[in-house]
């Protein structure tokens, strides 16, 4: 028996801060959002042979729209062609974006210690950065994603 070998990214997603949104349609950064602009990339600059290789094992295993921090699943031959596609990302709705790699990851332990170190210290930058703003409610958010790291499996 031949273990299904997987590589796992953790990716910060920037928004485009100078972007005019309005107070209605803010951008949320949520599973659904990344997974369908990756794979219309994928489609787009691979072809839909490409798409199909690729979804073997993709997964957007982590989201937290605070820090916006993901933790994405590929399989290990097709991982090069899934990160490509997210850097050919240019917008999530109607508002630009740019993706970075911060860790990329044999292991989900691996990468789960990365992310949460990562989210730890967005965190307290973003509470920096609202200062007395900061509700209960965010607070304990990011405390459910914190808890949804640590017990994140293949």
């Amino acid at each position: 028996m031949v273990a299904f070998k997987n590589r796992y990214m953790v990716i910060e997603v920037f928004l485009d801060a100078n972007k005019d949104l309005g107070k209605d349609d803010p951008i949320i950064i949520s599973q659904f959002n990344l997974t369908k602009a990756i794979k219309d990339s994928i489609l787009v600059n691979f072809g839909e042979c490409g798409l199909a290789l690729s979804l073997g094992s993709f997964q957007i295993k982590y989201v937290n729209p605070i820090t916006k921090l993901c933790v994405i699943r590929a399989s290990r031959e097709e991982h090069q062609k899934v990160w490509w596609a997210i850097t050919m990302v240019k917008s999530i709705g109607n508002c630009p974006t740019l993706f970075n790699l911060l860790d990329l990851s044999g292991s989900i332990k691996a990468c789960k210690d990365a992310a949460l170190k990562c989210d730890m210290a967005k965190f307290e930058q973003y509470k920096l950065l609202v200062g007395d703003r900061l509700t209960p409610e965010i607070t304990r958010q990011v405390q459910n994603c914190f808890e949804k790291i640590k017990i994140l499996e293949h």
